[in-house]
């Protein structure tokens, strides 16, 4: 079922007497059971909307948009498919009790793959989903490869029903699909062998795989299905021999790296990660990959414009990863504005201190590390660990954590987003409590 949210004021929808509530049942006679079917359906200049209006009564609306003029609608969200694999590894699985219900939705949609980039197995698709895909043409697709021989497969996603990735991407191919791919490595499951023939078969797809992305399995402290082993540092330099050679031999003969590792996989094998030339166009950076070398290239690139604030004292919390790194970073910063910075890592007290990603950081972890710090005169925090609804994992709200502080806290994805609003905070503690 698919009906409005919303409709903006003004519009065509509005004009037409579009109303909340209204469902959309079909787009010149074909059925619309999903946003995808709307998106698609009624991209056409002139269609005929059949709809149910909230009391009951069914219309139909003859429509003329001038120059693609937008409907001005928004649809309720859609039932999302969940995900019927048991991964060890599964993030999800790994959550505490009591945060947010929709935290612990695990998800499996191919439709959120194309619309948002969200990682689907592909597991859950049926042949109507293959040949919707080949009609809208939802490319590209992100899949959780994983591993393509079958057997293993099946039991890194935990289900014996599993169908073959390699037999699905490769009809989908044909019809002009492409993908990006992931590789969560689970030592003594889907590395070795295991990866060599994943690596071969993803190859074998051509242009239709545009990068495929190495990803070391990550745990937490509450990790109730997990029973292998913990990336070390001798595992994770092993993986990215492999991942450098495929690389290399993409660049060679295809003009594109095409398989990368995730900033994590460097950080544990204790390598120097790579700069921002390297990613080409930084395809799963929201996947970890690649993160630490944009950040670079934004600070870098920002230096120049930053205000002078010299005497400032400037506090940095962060995880644990970004320990080695972050000092090169801030010696940039200050040689370039004055400021002073200290660096200050925090503990994932809702993980566990084996999570030490700078965006899993809750609000109680930067209050610990805070608390008590009439030294600073501002705190950057990692702007990721906070949701579009200012609240984090722990459903801390950041405005009240801010309120609780006692020197002012500036949410930041770079620095250089957040250094300049400097200029606006009192050098004296007391007397910046506005920000």
């Amino acid at each position: 079922m698919v009906r409005v949210s919303k409709v903006l004021a003004g519009s065509i929808a509005e004009e037409l007497g579009l109303t909340t509530g209204t469902e959309l049942l079909s787009v010149n006679g074909r059925q619309v059971s999903d946003f995808l079917d709307w998106e698609f359906l009624s991209a056409d200049d002139s269609i005929v909307v059949a709809a149910r209006l909230p009391q009951g009564d069914e219309v139909e609306f003859d429509i003329e948009r001038p120059d693609g003029e937008p409907l001005g609608i928004e649809l309720e969200p859609p039932t999302v498919r969940r995900c019927a694999n048991r991964c060890e590894f599964c993030f999800i699985e790994s959550l505490p009790k009591g945060l947010r219900k929709n935290l612990y939705i695990r998800d499996d949609d191919y439709r959120l793959s194309f619309a948002y980039g969200n990682f689907a197995t592909l597991s859950n698709l049926k042949e109507h989903d293959e040949r919707r895909i080949l009609e809208y043409r939802l490319s590209p697709l992100y899949v959780s490869v994983h591993a393509t021989p079958w057997e293993a497969r099946k039991i890194l996603l935990n289900n014996p029903r599993v169908p073959n990735v390699v037999d699905q991407l490769t009809r989908l191919a044909a019809g002009g699909i492409q993908f990006h791919g992931q590789m969560v490595i689970v030592p003594g499951l889907n590395d070795g062998k295991v990866l060599e023939q994943s690596l071969i078969d993803l190859w074998a797809l051509g242009d239709a795989m545009l990068s495929v992305a190495v990803v070391p399995v990550g745990l937490t402290q509450f990790n109730h299905l997990y029973t292998g082993e913990s990336m070390g540092r001798e595992h994770a330099r092993a993986l990215l021999d492999v991942v450098t050679q495929w690389g290399e031999r993409g660049v060679r003969e295809r003009g594109t790296r095409w398989v990368f590792a995730s900033d994590e996989l460097y950080i544990l094998a204790d390598r120097a990660l790579p700069e921002a030339v390297f990613y080409e166009e930084f395809a799963q950076i929201e996947n970890g990959v690649g993160a630490v070398a944009a950040l670079f290239a934004r600070v870098d690139a920002g230096l120049g414009e930053l205000p002078s604030l010299h005497g400032r004292r400037v506090g940095v919390v962060t995880g644990k990863a970004m320990t080695a790194i972050m000092p090169d970073i801030l010696d940039r910063l200050h040689s370039a504005c004055g400021a002073r910075f200290e660096l200050i890592p925090a503990v994932n007290s809702l993980f566990g201190k084996t999570v030490t990603t700078a965006g899993l950081l809750v609000g109680a972890d930067i209050v610990r590390s805070l608390e008590g710090r009439t030294d600073l005169d501002v705190a950057l925090i990692p702007a990721e660990t906070i949701n579009e609804q200012g609240v984090f994992l722990d459903d801390v709200r950041f405005d009240e954590l801010r309120a609780s502080l006692p020197l002012p806290v500036l949410a930041s994805y770079d620095f250089v987003d957040a250094l300049p609003r400097l200029t606006r905070v009192a050098a004296s503690v007391g007397n910046t409590r506005q920000e």
